[in-house]
């Protein structure tokens, strides 16, 4: 059977970096000659650039985007995870919320104050047998809201220095932290919570996230006694911290790394799930097995037995092994030789723009960035035409570089925040003004990125031959273990990209305020921590749209670093699978596949 190109469709996409609650990092490339077997039959197998790290995606370190796909597929996403198939709502192709109404409803009783009631469906059971009750629901909104930290951070380091931090999200607790303790069902299958101001993103808390019954036991008691302890101990307060809590601490502490692994789980509790898909087998570096779940009971159960994730680096091998039939479905980095390849062996091809960008973060941790005069004279020698044109021009070549950390081109919004931003007077590199900056200074400037991902090479490459020609030594702190090394902030800049979920704006809190979830790179400003929390209140869209240009402008007159380029997306078959449509966001090419069908 012949199968014919879809050609090069663009579509317009949602903000850059508006997430539901996350942004994910993206493309954290594996060994690129690492391969797995895969499986005939009534299985679907799917080559990923990326490996899986972690069954918890909402941890900074576990921000990952294949484990994003992992959570989304179970679906233990949780209030700091955004959509999923065993929670409360998924995304359609137009990014717009549907409610599962194979988990249960969730509706807004009133606007002021805002009150929002979730309810859960009769008899449904996690994977191991236990029934989903509002027990979960309570723990999700535990974790999500941050409701027991009495931690202060410090702006300059983001650590805690004082007080308990339980909860580790890469995103922000923004929205949910004004709520009051929740008020649970005599059912014991609803939950009602209580705002303490208006909040934009109300719809988009899953309350549903790693079960009750599993971290009451990691924590050494039972699910009573858990839930118990969560009613009895009071909201913390910063201002006034106290010791932390055993019991919330020791569960906080196994969800924060406990559902991290570099091999199958011996403990099975770790692959709970409420979704239509459970883990069922993994061998490193190889590949991610998912089986049915045989206590979902909803509407998106697959009509085959079994999901492999294939980890595969190379995108030329991504198409060898789908030309070969080891794998059904290919989700590789995007690339014009790629796309050659893909359309020379008469393969079906779906292409579009990825909700995903790469940028450059200057540290502001970092000494050598200190002065704002250094940030703006490195800026100044960073080759972005160059780089757009040698890694994303030939595949897209209508793309342009990007001018906005927040929008991007299809947005009705970019226009005025380029205005306000003017990110675009550094398109191209002014060599002779970072000198003049610098005043004879040569600075040295170590640069993090991901070793194994050819297009950050290329885009370091490129930098540090620029910056050198203004006297600025660059380098290289690359590493395969890039995401990991994010957090700890042991660089000066980093390249790396993220991709957004396609929906809600909590994202501004994760990334832009000080302390927040996915600020790695230590920025901190009180105008934007302002704006950020109006940000989160503000109901008008046109008002809330002049905010994120707000943030937008600050963030380059900070000298905060550079957006690059919207990142291009391509999905592949060789025509073994029905159903396979593109998605740009973080769930990516499994983003419908509970729709997939085995082709006659």
């Amino acid at each position: 059977m012949r199968f014919k190109s879809q050609g090069s469709r663009r579509v317009g996409v949602a903000l850059a970096v508006a997430g539901v609650s996350v942004l994910a990092l993206a493309a954290c490339t594996t060994d690129p000659n690492t391969s797995g077997g895969g499986e005939a039959g009534d299985t679907i197998t799917v080559a990923v650039t990326n490996e899986a790290t972690s069954f918890n995606s909402s941890t900074p370190q576990g921000n990952l985007d294949t484990n994003g796909m992992i959570q989304y597929l179970t679906g233990t996403t949780g209030t700091s995870g955004g959509a999923s198939l065993g929670g409360f709502y998924t995304l359609d192709s137009e990014f717009q919320i549907v409610h599962n109404d194979s988990i249960g409803s969730f509706e807004k009783i009133s606007d002021d104050p805002l009150t929002v009631e979730y309810k859960l469906n009769e008899g449904l059971k996690w994977s191991d047998g236990e029934p989903i009750t509002a027990d979960d629901m309570l723990v999700a909104w535990a974790i999500g809201s941050g409701y027991y930290d009495d931690a202060t951070l410090d702006a300059a380091t983001g650590e805690v220095s004082s007080g308990t931090q339980y909860f580790t999200l890469a995103g922000s607790t923004d929205g949910l932290d004004t709520t009051a303790f929740p008020e649970l069902g005599d059912d014991g299958l609803s939950m009602t919570i209580t705002y303490g101001a208006p909040f934009v993103d109300w719809e988009l808390g899953n309350m549903l996230d790693k079960p009750a019954h599993v971290l009451a036991d990691k924590a050494g008691v039972s699910l009573e006694e858990f839930v118990q302890t969560l009613k009895d101990t009071p909201q913390g307060d910063p201002a006034a911290p106290v010791e932390a809590n055993p019991v919330i601490k020791a569960a906080a502490d196994f969800w924060n790394t406990g559902y991290d692994f570099t091999s199958f789980p011996e403990d099975e509790s770790l692959l709970v799930a409420s979704g239509p898909f459970v883990v069922s087998a993994y061998t490193a570096n190889q590949s991610l097995t998912f089986s049915k779940n045989p206590e979902y009971k909803g509407a998106d159960e697959p009509a085959y037995e079994e999901l492999v994730l294939r980890f595969i680096g190379d995108s030329n091998a991504q198409v060898t092994a789908l030309q070969n039939g080891e794998v059904n479905v290919i989700y590789p980095q995007a690339s014009a030789d790629t796309l050659t390849a893909l359309e020379n062996a008469n393969l079906e091809v779906l292409e579009g723009d990825q909700l995903s960008y790469d940028h450059l973060d200057l540290n502001f941790g970092s000494p050598v960035f200190q002065d704002p005069v250094v940030r703006e004279a490195f800026l100044k020698t960073i080759p972005r035409q160059q780089i757009l044109e040698s890694i994303v021009t030939p595949v897209n070549p209508s793309a342009e570089v990007l001018n906005s950390q927040i929008f991007v081109p299809a947005n009705p919004e970019y226009t005025d925040a380029v205005a306000a931003s003017g990110y675009d007077a550094f398109a191209e590199p002014d060599i002779e003004g970072a000198k003049a900056l610098l005043a004879g200074a040569t600075p040295t400037v170590r640069i993090l990125y991901n070793t194994e991902n050819p297009n950050r090479v290329d885009s370091f490459q490129a930098i540090q031959a620029s910056a050198a020609e203004a006297g600025i030594t660059v380098v290289d702190a690359g590493s395969p273990d890039w995401g990991s090394l994010l957090p700890g902030g042991d660089y000066d800049a980093a390249i790396f990209g993220w991709i957004s979920p396609g929906a809600g704006n909590a994202a501004l809190a994760q990334i832009f305020k000080t302390g927040g979830g996915g600020n790695y790179n230590k920025y901190t400003n009180a105008q934007v921590d302002a704006l950020v929390d109006q940000a989160q209140t503000e109901l008008d869209s046109d008002a809330l749209s002049q905010l994120k240009i707000e943030i937008d402008a600050f963030t380059a007159q900070d000298f905060y670093g550079l957006p690059l380029f919207q990142s291009p997306g391509l999905f592949a078959s060789n025509g073994s699978v029905d159903g396979l449509e593109f998605f740009g966001n973080q769930t990516g090419v499994v983003w419908n596949a509970q729709k997939w069908t085995i082709a006659e």
